[in-house]
């Protein structure tokens, strides 16, 4: 998962971007980068870690210009921790690009094998990332003739684009001398919301990941930007825009209602943190039909994703609620850092109990989902030494079985803990005495309730359907090859 921003200003826009990167931190934690426009030329500095350390003052002070990108990311499954991997990427051809993207392709491959064929483009990563850039690079020079674009060339290009590539992408670039595009997949998979300030030197135009980076910022949130549609603003700040795509279809990752996103901000209209109450409500519905609520002496949320639900989950069962884990907020999500030995020693860096709130009490943990079960195992550990006498277990998720393919770093079955085992097995695997998943339409509805329009969702890790249509079990399997552990 990854965070993209992009910005034509009116003004110098790194402290712009660098601030909205800071609020988009919770997607990514790997890389950070921002790409600047000056006079025709572009300024880019990036690097593996965190934004506050990937960007010092004189990094800032190389980054002039009214116009630029920038992400922040952690590795999927078609990059690895190579800094050259790190985000925008550069093509000089046509006019010069720079380019962020959040997602990740299923073709990329295959059309990395194409580009090379017939545009002779030389891919220097394996980054599906890159594959992207070059596809919409080799676009633009078919319909601008290497001459010059308008809105409709720009528009033109995504669409041949959207004909090509599958699977998920949301995407910000900068086209030297001409502006900002960004554009998303037919299914609008990643989020990518359009935001506006009115200046005294003009409109500025802000596109995000996420509604809390523009309105951090000050922006006003005006739309999402549609499942296949462009958005194109010129140098003077001019708003063009186009579904690029007869098969477009909102189809939005309901995993950013469950964990990614902040609970601050809206996607595709819906309030995240809203959407966490309701998942909270459907599974105080489902826990009082299993354990009796004179069973339960306090809810206790696993920070930070699951609290909404905890919350709202207690206040309906009429139960005690406490923040009895202390989270250090200097240690990155288990879930997305590399390699198993890390996450394990990071779960006990990262929580801390508070003895008092455990002991001599049967405690109900709620955490938003449960991945791998390896932080679920370590936390009901951790609640048992501090004195617990039960510990029941809830997820607000329903299970993860199957491989996430868009962009979600669970590429492989075997890492997930409810793939090949029963609900009762999982539960004996964490420890629990008593485990409760979400059900997956409840889950879904909780979505819907906010936004009743909103009847499709890319669900694949909780239900095996993968929407773009190209995934089997032959892919699944390369994939889990090619991971590294």
């Amino acid at each position: 998962m990854c965070g993209i921003v992009g910005v034509i200003g009116r003004s110098q826009v790194n402290q712009l971007l660098y601030d909205g990167l800071l609020l988009l931190q919770h997607r990514g934690q790997d890389a950070a980068g921002i790409a600047t426009a000056n006079n025709g030329l572009f300024n880019l500095h990036k690097s593996h870690g965190l934004v506050r350390d990937v960007f010092k003052t004189q990094n800032m002070l190389s980054l002039p210009g009214f116009q630029g990108i920038g992400q922040v990311r952690y590795p999927t499954a078609g990059s690895n921790n190579s800094e050259h991997e790190a985000q925008p990427f550069y093509v000089n051809a046509p006019f010069g690009i720079m380019f962020a993207h959040n997602g990740n392709l299923t073709n990329w491959k295959e059309l990395r094998e194409a580009l090379y064929k017939k545009d002779q483009r030389h891919i220097n990563t394996n980054s599906d990332s890159e594959v992207l850039l070059n596809v919409f690079a080799h676009e633009l020079h078919s319909v601008s003739n290497g001459i010059s674009l308008d809105e409709n060339a720009i528009f033109k290009a995504v669409a041949n684009l959207h004909k090509q590539v599958r699977g998920a992408y949301a995407v910000v670039s900068l086209i030297a001398g001409y502006g900002l595009v960004a554009f998303r997949d037919i299914y609008g998979i990643r989020p990518l919301c359009i935001g506006r300030q009115d200046t005294d030197k003009g409109v500025e135009w802000m596109i995000a990941s996420e509604s809390v980076a523009l309105e951090g910022n000050g922006f006003k949130f005006v739309r999402d930007v549609a499942p296949g549609e462009a958005v194109f603003i010129d140098l003077d700040g001019n708003f063009f825009s186009k579904v690029c795509s007869n098969e477009s279809v909102l189809t939005p990752c309901i995993f950013e209602y469950i964990y990614f996103a902040r609970p601050d901000s809206f996607i595709d209209g819906v309030s995240v943190y809203d959407t966490r109450l309701r998942m909270g409500e459907y599974l105080a519905k489902k826990i009082s039909k299993e354990i009796s609520s004179g069973d339960i002496d306090v809810v206790i949320p696993i920070p930070d994703s699951s609290r909404p639900a905890a919350m709202q989950l207690a206040d309906s069962l009429n139960l005690n609620y406490k923040e009895g884990l202390i989270k250090n907020r200097y240690v990155g999500r288990t879930f997305i850092m590399p390699g198993q030995a890390v996450r394990r020693k990071s779960v006990r860096q990262k929580l801390n109990a508070i003895g008092s709130e455990f002991k001599n009490k049967n405690v109900l943990l709620v955490d938003d989902s449960i991945v791998r079960g390896t932080t679920s195992k370590e936390i009901v550990e951790m609640a048992r030494s501090v004195g617990a006498k039960k510990v029941y277990f809830a997820s607000a998720a329903s299970q993860i079985r199957y491989q996430n393919v868009y962009g979600i770093d669970m590429p492989t079955q075997n890492e997930l803990v409810a793939s090949n085992r029963s609900d009762e097995e999982v539960r004996r695997f964490i420890g629990a005495d008593h485990l409760i998943y979400q059900d997956i339409d409840d889950m879904k509805q909780a979505v819907r309730d906010i936004k009743p329009s909103l009847s499709n969702f890319e669900a694949s890790c909780f239900d095996g359907i993968y929407i773009t249509g190209d995934v089997n079990p032959e892919y699944l399997s390369k994939l889990s090859n090619s991971r590294v552990s």
